[in-house]
């Protein structure tokens, strides 16, 4: 028996408040919201943990979800690794759209960040009302970008691996946004 992943069904976070969370994605993101579930107990442990859980739809079946669990300790971010780290990226489909995206971001309140360009995509990122770091991002690769990426992704594994130290094999990436700074 081989497992065969057809695709991520959700993505669960932690929320501080589901209402205040459903209203920013659908407000902020225009993601329609597709349904909550409330228990006062957990299904899978059976623990006694009243929680509410909402689904985004977050375009083409995926879906990011949150809970809400008034009972634990409030939320915080992982404190041991930097706030760039963990975040959750969009795709949208043009520059135009990044550009107005970032537009009618700050034009509802929030601080963005970018765009930046990381040479085969280029990004804004701005914060969700639970800390979440969030990114939007087009593609801008080239043909055969990916592909000469790929081909050098085991090879930048191993030596990440032994060195702990950024490998080269991919710093063309980079080089016309270093030369042009």
């Amino acid at each position: 028996m081989s497992i065969n992943i057809k695709q991520i069904h959700h993505v669960a976070y932690r929320c501080h408040d589901a209402k205040e969370t459903m209203e920013f994605y659908r407000d902020k993101l225009n993601m329609k919201f597709l349904l909550a579930i409330a228990e006062d107990q957990v299904p899978s442990t059976k623990a006694p943990d009243p929680y509410m859980h909402l689904f985004m739809d977050a375009g083409n079946g995926n879906i990011l979800a949150f809970f809400e669990i008034p009972t634990h300790p409030k939320m915080d971010r992982d404190r041991n690794t930097p706030e760039w780290v963990q975040h959750i990226a969009f795709e949208l489909g043009s520059m135009e759209e990044l550009l107005e995206a970032k537009a009618d971001l700050e034009s509802k309140g929030l601080d963005v960040l970018g765009v930046t360009d990381h040479g085969i995509i280029k990004s804004i990122y701005f914060f969700d009302p639970n800390g979440h770091r969030m990114e939007l991002t087009v593609r801008t690769d080239k043909p055969g970008e990916l592909e000469k990426l790929n081909e050098v992704a085991v090879p930048m594994i191993e030596e990440w691996a032994k060195t702990k130290k950024a490998p080269k094999h991919a710093a063309w990436i980079h080089e016309n946004e270093f030369a042009n700074s």
